[in-house]
């Protein structure tokens, strides 16, 4: 491999990743409605600049366009909105990053109810080895005494749920019909102005679009928006371009425990041995899944 596709994946590994810190750091000074909010708002007019230089700009029509925006809905909102709101509820990131790593597994098991695509008994053990890992990660940190406790440890899953379904969808229409699959960045407007005019509802009504405007917030912010939505995402492609999607999807296994090892550095998170054990069980999950038939990291890859 290439000096340069290493140093592509080292970084869009970091970018991605980082991606759970930024958000602990901004949250501190706005809640996560209105920070996903603004993130969306500066995204979607950032990449409709971009299309309106490039004369690229347009409406795709009423069919297209709503099932793109649903999918970013599903994918961006929900995904973010139920991350945020676990690490509002003092999850750690490392923890939410392994909950949420689940969703491969889930797409998996599921996409033959869907697309009519083969599934497995190692998808199914698979899935089963992945949620056992989480449960045992899970079971040792939550205060049962505590409701809040209990809820935030279970907001994670509302992602895997979101961006599992948003995945079925994407992969529903690549093989209903091919003319309702968007280029890139016309997809990521779409979706990124579902979820901006989405979370702008409860980030006006419930939050008042507060935000306290401070340092650290806007480096966040600036960091989000330009290091992880495109700088990751750029990265990403990139890597599609000179490996196979099988091969780049497979470095979002990679995420738990870089997103584990960022929080310690940045917030002192400590890392149990009961993290490491279930991070290496659902690591044994996607060996699994992905060494019987065609395994899931095509499925996984939403974009």
């Amino acid at each position: 491999m290439k000096k340069s596709t290493i140093l592509l994946i080292a970084g869009f590994v970091l970018l991605w990743n980082s991606g759970f810190i930024g958000a602990e750091y901004a949250l501190p000074y706005t809640g996560p409605f209105t920070l996903i909010f603004l993130r969306y708002l500066a995204l979607t007019l950032l990449i409709a600049l971009y299309l309106f230089i490039r004369k690229r700009l347009k409406w795709v029509g009423f069919r297209v366009a709503s099932l793109n925006m649903l999918i970013g809905f599903l994918a961006h909102g929900v995904w973010l909105t139920c991350v945020l709101l676990a690490l509002e509820n003092k999850v750690p990131a490392g923890i939410v990053a392994l909950v949420v790593s689940l969703q491969p597994l889930v797409t998996g098991a599921l996409s033959g109810y869907v697309t009519k695509e083969d599934t497995n008994s190692y998808q199914w053990w698979g899935l089963l080895l992945g949620f056992t890992g989480v449960v045992i990660t899970v079971a040792f940190r939550i205060d049962f005494s505590n409701m809040d406790s209990i809820f935030g440890y279970l907001i994670p899953l509302g992602s895997v749920i979101g961006i599992s379904i948003a995945t079925l969808i994407q992969r529903r229409m690549e093989i209903n019909n091919e003319k309702e699959k968007l280029p890139l960045d016309q997809a990521l407007f779409y979706q990124s102005l579902a979820t901006m005019l989405a979370l702008a509802i409860p980030a006006i009504f419930v939050e008042n679009l507060t935000a306290e405007w401070v340092p650290e917030f806007t480096f966040a912010m600036i960091w989000l928006i330009l290091a992880v939505s495109l700088g990751a995402y750029g990265l990403m492609w990139r890597l599609i371009e000179r490996i196979d999607a099988t091969r780049v999807a497979s470095l979002f296994y990679l995420g738990p425990p870089i997103t584990m090892f960022m929080a310690w550095l940045a917030f002192g998170d400590i890392i149990k041995f009961t993290d490491i054990v279930g991070l290496g069980v659902v690591f044994l999950g996607v060996l699994l899944t992905s060494g019987g038939g065609k395994g899931i990291q095509k499925k996984m890859l939403l974009f």
